[in-house]
C-alpha cells in the first residue's frame, strides 16, 4: 500500500518539531545532570582551593611568629645578659615587645633551658624546659616554629590568665564522636623559638614565643575575610573556618542558632577518623553544628609530627540547593515556553515555505520553457519534485555560469595571495627599519647626555677636589676626620672617572682594558655603596662563584655599571629586604655572568620596555640616566643587559659579558 502524499507544508512542520522534541529531551536530562552533579562537584573544588588558601593565612601567622622570635634574638645585650643571667636587663626588652608583637607567650632561657624571664608572668622562673622539643631544638641551633599543646600548668606559668583563656567547655554535638570529656582544659599554641648567640656564634640560650588559639578568632576571620569575602545568604554567613584542638571547637565563625560562635561544639566522628586518626584530608559533605556544609579538614600537626587538631573551611550548602531550584525552574520554563513557540513558528513557516515554492515552480516552467533534453530522476510526488523537474532545464546554463566564476575566482584569489606576499615582505622591512631608527634614538639620546653630564658636572667637581685635597693637607695621618677626607677625595676622583667613561661610551673611545678580579670590584662597591644610599634593614646576600678567574674590561666602566644595579635595588625596597650578588663562570661559552636581584617592589610589565632609554625613570628625584649608561657600558664590553621583574615579588637585573675582550 503507498504512502500518504503529504505537502510541503506538513513536511516542514513535522521536520522542525521532531528535532525540537528530541533537543528537549536531550537538554532536560543534560540540565537536570549539570544541576545535580556538577554544580555540586564545582563546589566542592572551590572549598577544597579554599583550604589551601586557609592553610597559607595559617602559615603565614606562624611565619610571622617566627621572624619577630628570630629577629628579637638580635637584641642588643640580649646574649650577655642571657649568659650572665641578669633579668633587670632582660624584663624591659621582654615586656616592650611582648605589647608591641601582640604575643601571649615570650620567655627566654639560658643554655640549659631554665627560664630566666616571662614576659607573660615575670614572678615564674627558674623552671627547667630543656625536655620541651620546642626549646631542645632551639638550643641545638635551630629556628622552629609550628602548632603545639600546652598543658593547664604550662599555661598558668607562661601568663596569668591564659590557663583560664583556654578552658572551652564542651558541648554535645550531634554526629560527634561518643565521649564523655566536659571541658578541654589544653590550649593550641602558634609557637616559634630561636637561639640566642654570643659574639662568638655560641648558642647561650633560647627565645621563644607564641599566640594562643583558644578563644581567638582573630585569624579564623581573617580567613573568612580573605577566602570568602563576607558572602552571605539570607543573613547568614555563607563560608567558615574553624580550628579544632582534638574534635573540640576552640577558635571558630561558625554560629550556633542563637547566633554565638559554637565554640565548644564538637567535630563529626567520620571527620574526625579521617582527618584526627588517618592523617587524611577531608574534603566532601559534612554535618557542622546544625546544617550542612560543603567542607575541606586538613590535619595540624605538633613539633612532632602528632595529629592535634585540624583546620576546617566550608560553604553552606544552603544557597547551591536554592540556586539548583531557581535554574531548574527557570530550565522548565524556558523549555516549555520555546516547546511552544516552536510548534507556532514551525506552523506558520511551513505555510510561508510552501506558497512561494509553489509560485517558484510556475516561475520555472516559464523561464527554462523550450528546454526539455535535460532531465533529473526524481521520486517524490509533492511540490520538490514537481520543482526538480523544472530545474532539470536550466541545469546546463548554471553549470557554464558556475563554470565562470570559478575560474574568475581562482585568478582573483591568484592576485589576492600575489598582493598578500607583497605586504608582507614590506611589513617585515618596515619593522627592521623602525626598530634600526629606535636603536639611532636611543644612541644619540646617549650621545647629548655625556655631552650634558660632562659640561655640569666636571667644574663643580673640580672645585670639590680641590677642597678636598686642602683638606688632606691640612688633616695629619692620625687625625679622626682624614678618612673621611680621603673617601670624599676617592669618590671625587670616581665621579670624574664616570662622566669621562659616559663621554667615552658615547664617542665609542677606547677601553683602559685589564684584568679585573670581578668578586673584588663587587665587594667595594658593597663597601661605598652605602654613601649613596642607606643599607638599613637589607641583607646582603653574595653567592660569588668566579674565584680567582679576573675579567678583562676596563675596571671603573664596569665598577660604574655594576654600582648603578646594586644603588637601583637598594632603592626598590624602601622597607628593606634581600639583596643578591651572584656570579658565575660558564668555560665553555667563555664568559661571565653576574646577577643583582632584589626582593623590592618590583617593575610593572608596561615600563620594561623603557627603562634603558635615556631619561626614564619612576623615582621623582632620580634622573634616569643610571640604566641607560649602564646598557651602554655592557654594549661596549661586548655583553648584554637583561632584566626579569614580577610586580610585588622584586627584579634580577642578569649582565652577560666575554671573559677576553676582542681587539679590532
Amino acid at each position: 500500500m503507498p504512502f500518504p502524499r503529504l505537502s510541503i507544508r506538513k513536511k516542514l512542520t513535522i521536520g522542525s518539531l521532531l528535532p525540537l522534541f528530541v533537543a528537549i529531551l536531550f537538554c532536560s536530562l543534560a540540565g537536570m545532570y549539570i544541576i545535580n552533579t556538577r554544580i555540586n562537584v564545582l563546589a566542592q573544588e572551590k572549598v577544597r582551593t579554599d583550604l589551601n588558601s586557609a592553610h597559607e593565612v595559617y602559615s603565614n601567622e606562624i611565619s610571622h611568629i617566627r621572624d619577630v622570635i628570630r629577629f628579637s634574638t638580635s637584641m642588643p645585650h640580649a646574649a650577655d645578659a642571657v649568659t650572665t643571667s641578669n633579668r633587670e636587663i632582660i624584663a624591659p626588652l621582654l615586656s616592650a615587645m611582648i605589647t608591641n608583637e601582640q604575643l601571649d607567650i615570650l620567655t627566654i632561657v639560658d643554655s640549659n633551658g631554665r627560664v630566666l624571664f616571662r614576659a607573660g608572668n615575670p614572678k615564674a622562673y627558674g623552671e627547667l624546659l630543656d625536655k620541651d622539643p620546642l626549646i631542645a631544638r632551639a638550643l641545638n641551633g635551630e629556628v622552629v616554629s609550628g602548632s603545639q599543646l600546652f598543658s593547664p600548668e604550662r599555661l598558668q606559668r607562661e601568663g596569668n590568665n591564659l590557663a583560664s583563656q583556654a578552658v572551652i567547655d564542651v558541648i554535645p554535638t550531634e554526629r560527634a564522636k561518643p565521649g564523655s570529656k566536659k571541658s578541654e582544659p589544653f590550649g593550641m599554641v602558634m609557637v616559634a623559638s630561636a637561639p640566642v648567640r654570643n659574639s662568638q656564634g655560641y648558642v647561650v640560650g633560647a627565645l621563644y614565643g607564641g599566640v594562643l588559639l583558644n578563644r581567638n578568632n582573630t585569624v579564623v576571620d581573617r580567613i573568612k575575610k580573605i577566602v570568602f569575602e563576607g558572602v552571605q545568604f539570607k543573613g547568614k554567613d555563607v563560608g567558615t573556618a574553624t580550628i579544632f584542638l582534638d574534635d573540640t571547637r576552640i577558635s571558630t565563625n561558625v554560629h550556633t542558632l542563637e547566633g554565638n560562635r559554637a565554640i565548644g561544639t564538637r567535630l563529626s566522628a567520620e571527620v574526625y577518623n579521617r582527618v584526627n586518626l588517618n592523617k587524611e584530608k577531608w574534603v566532601d559533605r559534612a554535618f557542622v553544628v546544625n546544617d550542612w556544609y560543603f567542607t575541606a579538614y586538613e590535619p595540624i600537626f605538633d613539633l612532632t609530627g602528632s595529629v592535634i587538631g585540624s583546620l576546617y573551611v566550608g560553604m553552606l550548602e544552603q544557597p547551591h540547593t536554592a540556586l539548583k531550584k531557581k535554574v531548574g525552574l527557570l530550565f522548565t520554563g524556558v523549555l516549555l515556553a520555546g516547546s511552544l513557540f516552536g510548534i507556532a513558528v514551525s506552523g506558520y513557516i511551513g505555510n510561508l515555505l510552501s506558497r512561494p515554492i509553489r509560485e517558484l515552480k510556475r516561475l520555472v516552467q516559464r523561464f527554462s520553457a523550450g528546454e526539455r533534453d535535460l532531465r533529473i530522476e526524481t521520486s517524490s510526488g509533492d511540490e520538490i519534485g514537481e520543482l526538480a523537474e523544472e530545474f532539470n532545464a536550466m541545469t546546463a546554463v548554471l553549470r557554464q555560469r558556475e563554470y565562470a566564476i570559478i575560474q574568475l575566482n581562482r585568478g582573483l584569489e591568484a592576485k589576492v595571495q600575489e598582493r598578500t606576499a607583497e605586504l608582507e615582505d614590506k611589513n617585515l622591512l618596515l619593522l627592521k627599519t623602525q626598530g634600526e631608527l629606535l636603536k639611532a634614538e636611543k644612541l644619540a639620546a646617549v650621545g647629548e647626555l655625556a655631552a650634558g653630564v660632562a659640561h655640569e658636572i666636571n667644574n663643580p667637581m673640580a672645585i670639590i677636589r680641590g677642597n678636598a685635597e686642602v683638606l688632606l693637607f691640612d688633616l695629619h695621618s692620625g687625625h679622626p676626620n682624614r678618612e673621611e677626607a680621603e673617601i670624599i677625595a676617592h669618590q671625587v676622583a670616581r665621579v670624574e672617572g664616570i662622566v669621562g667613561n659616559l663621554l667615552s661610551f658615547a664617542r665609542h673611545q677606547r677601553k683602559a682594558l685589564k684584568p679585573v678580579a670581578l668578586d673584588l670590584v663587587l665587594d667595594d662597591i658593597l663597601r661605598q655603596v652605602k654613601h649613596h644610599v642607606p643599607l638599613t634593614g637589607i641583607e646582603v646576600r653574595r653567592e660569588y662563584g668566579m674565584g680567582d678567574v679576573a675579567v678583562e674590561g676596563d675596571e671603573n666602566q664596569l665598577c660604574q655599571l655594576f654600582t648603578n644595579l646594586i644603588v637601583n635595588a637598594v632603592q626598590s625596597m624602601d622597607h628593606g629586604g634581600i639583596l643578591t650578588i651572584r656570579t658565575a663562570i660558564d668555560n665553555e661559552a667563555a664568559v661571565c655572568r653576574t646577577e643583582i636581584g632584589d626582593s623590592g617592589d618590583g617593575i610593572p610589565p608596561e615600563q620594561i620596555k623603557d627603562i634603558f632609554t635615556p631619561f626614564f625613570t619612576t623615582r621623582p628625584t632620580g634622573t634616569g640616566l643610571g640604566l641607560s649608561v649602564s646598557y651602554g657600558i655592557a654594549k661596549n664590553h661586548g655583553g648584554m643587559i637583561t632584566v626579569w621583574s614580577e610586580p610585588g615579588t622584586g627584579s634580577l637585573f642578569t649582565v652577560i659579558f666575554p671573559l677576553n675582550q676582542q681587539r679590532s
